[in-house]
C-alpha cells in the first residue's frame, strides 16, 4: 500500500514539542532555577534522588514493552480508526512515559540538587525521544495490516 510522504508529520511535531518542553526545563533552571529552588536537606534529597533514579531506570523497558502491545494492538484491534491516529496515541503515549524522565530531573533540581543531576535526567529523557521516534517501517506495518484486514 502507498503511503503518502508527510503521513508522520503530526508525530514528529509531538516529538519536537516534547523535546522544546526539555529545552523549556533547562531554560528555566539557568534563568530562575536559584530563586525556585527549595532545597530540602542532602538525607531527603538522596532518598528522593535513588527513588527517582529507579524510576528513571524503569520506566525505558516499561515504555518499550508498552509501545510494542500498542504497536500490536494497532495492527489487530478492530475498529474504524486510520492507522495514523492509532499510531499517533501510540507515539504520544511513548513520548510522555520518556518525558516524565525529564521532569523527574527538573523537581531534583528544584529541590536543591545541582545540573549534573538536571543533565542526566534530561539526556535520559532525550535519550528516550530518540529511540522512541516514529519510525516509517512501524507505521506502514500498521497500515499494511489494516489493509490486510478489511480485505
Amino acid at each position: 500500500m502507498k503511503i503518502e510522504k508527510n503521513a508522520l508529520l503530526p508525530h514528529w511535531i509531538v516529538v519536537g514539542m516534547m523535546l522544546l518542553t526539555l529545552m523549556i526545563y533547562l531554560f528555566i533552571c539557568y534563568q530562575f532555577g536559584h530563586e525556585l529552588q527549595e532545597p530540602l536537606p542532602e538525607e531527603r534529597r538522596v532518598v528522593f534522588r535513588t527513588s527517582f533514579y529507579i524510576i528513571a531506570i524503569v520506566a525505558f523497558p516499561i515504555t518499550n514493552l508498552i509501545r510494542h502491545i500498542q504497536l500490536r494492538l494497532n495492527q489487530t484491534m478492530p475498529g474504524n480508526k486510520s492507522a495514523k491516529s492509532r499510531y499517533l496515541l501510540t507515539v504520544i503515549v511513548s513520548m510522555l512515559l520518556v518525558e516524565s524522565v525529564g521532569l523527574l530531573g527538573f523537581v531534583m533540581f528544584m529541590l536543591g540538587d545541582d545540573f549534573n543531576t538536571l543533565y542526566i535526567f534530561l539526556g535520559l529523557s532525550a535519550l528516550g525521544l530518540y529511540l522512541y521516534r516514529p519510525k516509517q517501517d512501524e507505521y506502514e506495518r500498521i497500515v499494511n495490516a489494516l489493509a490486510d484486514w478489511k480485505a
